[in-house]
């Protein structure tokens, strides 16, 4: 019986280490594309469930005037520091689901600056303002294959549009919806 109860305990650990082994990965590199950009990131491991994602890309817009005029399409260089929580890394593990390349749900506050850089053309009487966003975001990452990534994701937060000279701003703050999907390649 004491051979028994032993071998059981043993046993136990071994799962309970092999539990706690969930973590996301060192360091993660790829491109992403959506419908309103394309991205370049990295992830760097924090803790076991938490990495800093370090982003740079280029964020799109199409706009016009009103319904029936010309519109426009300009890109804008934007700049993100996003801390992700993946929370279900070991859920996943014990049903035998990936984790390799970040895959898991996230929580995460993804802070983006646009600098007042303008990839395209805008019409003469419009200015591009730089800005700030600071937003609460959930999301997932799955994999698909070795090295093909989705993601998705939704937030509300805040921005904050800075004070440019000789341009009159009614409202500087306001709320930011973050709504993404994307398509990934990691390396």
């Amino acid at each position: 019986m004491k051979q028994f109860l032993f071998a059981l305990v043993l046993t136990l650990s071994v799962f309970k280490i092999a539990a706690q082994d969930a973590s996301v990965e060192k360091s993660t590199f790829g491109i992403q594309i959506g419908f309103l950009g394309v991205w370049a990131h990295n992830e760097s491991k924090l803790t076991n469930s938490i990495a800093l994602r370090s982003e740079l890309g280029l964020d799109a817009a199409i706009f016009g005037e009103n319904f029936v005029g010309s519109k426009s399409f300009i890109m804008v260089p934007a700049i993100t520091l996003e801390p992700r929580w993946y929370y279900n890394l070991n859920k996943r593990v014990d049903k035998n689901r990936r984790i390799d390349g970040n895959s898991g749900n996230f929580l995460s506050i993804k802070t983006t600056y646009h600098p007042d850089l303008v990839l395209g053309s805008l019409p003469n009487y419009t200015v591009f303002i730089s800005d700030i966003s600071i937003i609460p975001t959930w999301g997932i990452r799955r994999n698909v294959g070795k090295h093909f990534t989705y993601e998705t994701g939704i937030g509300i937060g805040y921005y904050h549009l800075f004070e440019k000279e000789n341009v009159i701003m009614p409202d500087k703050n306001g709320v930011a919806l973050n709504l993404h999907l994307r398509l990934g390649y990691r390396f």
